[in-house]
């Protein structure tokens, strides 16, 4: 549902490299999308709107690819016509909408996962690997950006123009990826305080999270189109030495310049990208791991055929949704608040 660079690139690249699955349809109103489709996917047909998806077609598996606000609504629409459905995230604008999106998957025993992709992220698998092995020691602070230089509104993207209970603003898109990667490394969030702002005029393009993990440690998690100056991707300072990853994950740009999602080069990481060790003057590369996201689809198709756990609880996205609500309520009233 939805063929545009999510659904045409991300979901559409992965779903090539998984033995077992195949794209029969697209909801796209493009004629020149429509001609990818084909080339891309012999056989798939391009179909005008979600009903004529479920109606004909009858999929097993409906991808849910669409602009944020219009989640919710379609992935039921998919479930109530006996299929299962992949939600891009977010799950829902709301945590209300997305527990009872959940609610209603279990109620109607069908399968709801969210594509929280970047879990499988190089840095993410890289820096889980270090603390779960002890090389940092206890961990202080996590700080994890997603800064861009987008200084002008751009009119034809809905993420700058819509509000957010329609899923604009740049909290609800990269907010939801370094919420998720932070709770998955550090556990769940107590107290949240946080600013957020719309420095163009638009939806919010700038937020800053201070999240207290129950366990102790801090993720500081900065969003945003409007950083002249980006910060490195994440660094992590711990009591054995500092984690520092100055790009973001290339599985991305990979896809996007028509890598295949099975080639043996997908998710790897040139040295030159790789992260480093700093204790003080004594600075170490730090080999990384190889990113992940094609694992996701296989892992779809065993939930789906083999009844194991999906990649993503969607639990999980109702939790993430409950830290960026928090984060709300944190920067409208200028108060650090508890969950």
């Amino acid at each position: 549902m939805g063929y545009g660079l999510s659904g045409e690139v991300f979901h559409g690249g992965l779903v090539r490299a998984c033995p077992g699955m195949a794209v029969v349809a697209a909801v796209t109103r493009s004629a020149e999308r429509a001609e990818r489709l084909a080339a891309t996917h012999p056989g798939a047909r391009a179909v005008p709107d979600l009903d004529a998806l479920l109606g004909d077609l009858r999929p097993d598996l409906v991808v849910v690819a669409s602009p944020d606000g219009q989640h919710a609504g379609q992935a039921r629409a998919a479930l109530d016509a006996g299929a299962a459905v992949v939600v891009d995230k977010p799950l829902a604008t709301s945590s209300a909408a997305a527990e009872a999106l959940v609610s209603h998957a279990r109620s109607v025993g069908r399968l709801l996962t969210v594509f929280h992709n970047r879990r499988w992220d190089s840095d993410q698998l890289t820096l889980a690997r270090l603390v779960e092995d002890g090389t940092l020691g206890r961990v202080f602070r996590h700080e994890t950006r997603f800064e861009r230089w987008r200084p002008e509104l751009d009119p034809a993207k809905w993420r700058d123009r819509n509000p957010t209970e329609q899923g604009g603003g740049t909290l609800l898109d990269l907010g939801t990826h370094l919420v998720d990667q932070s709770v998955q490394l550090f556990g769940p969030v107590g107290w949240v305080h946080a600013e957020i702002a719309a420095r163009r005029g638009g939806s919010d393009d700038e937020a800053f999270l201070a999240l207290t993990h129950t366990g102790g440690a801090v993720s500081h998690v900065s969003v945003g189109s409007v950083f002249g100056a980006p910060g490195p991707r994440r660094r992590v300072l711990a009591e054995r030495g500092a984690y520092v990853v100055d790009v973001l994950d290339s599985q991305e740009d990979q896809l996007r310049s028509g890598l295949a999602a099975d080639d043996p080069g997908f998710g790897i990481e040139p040295e030159e990208r790789w992260g480093r060790l700093h204790r003080g003057n004594d600075v170490a590369s730090v080999p990384s791991e190889t990113g992940r996201w094609r694992y996701f689809y296989p892992a779809v198709l065993s939930a789906l055929v083999d009844g194991t756990p999906p990649p993503v609880d969607p639990a999980d996205a109702v939790e993430v949704l409950r830290v960026l609500e928090a984060a709300r309520r944190s920067s409208d009233s200028g108060s650090t608040v508890e969950l």
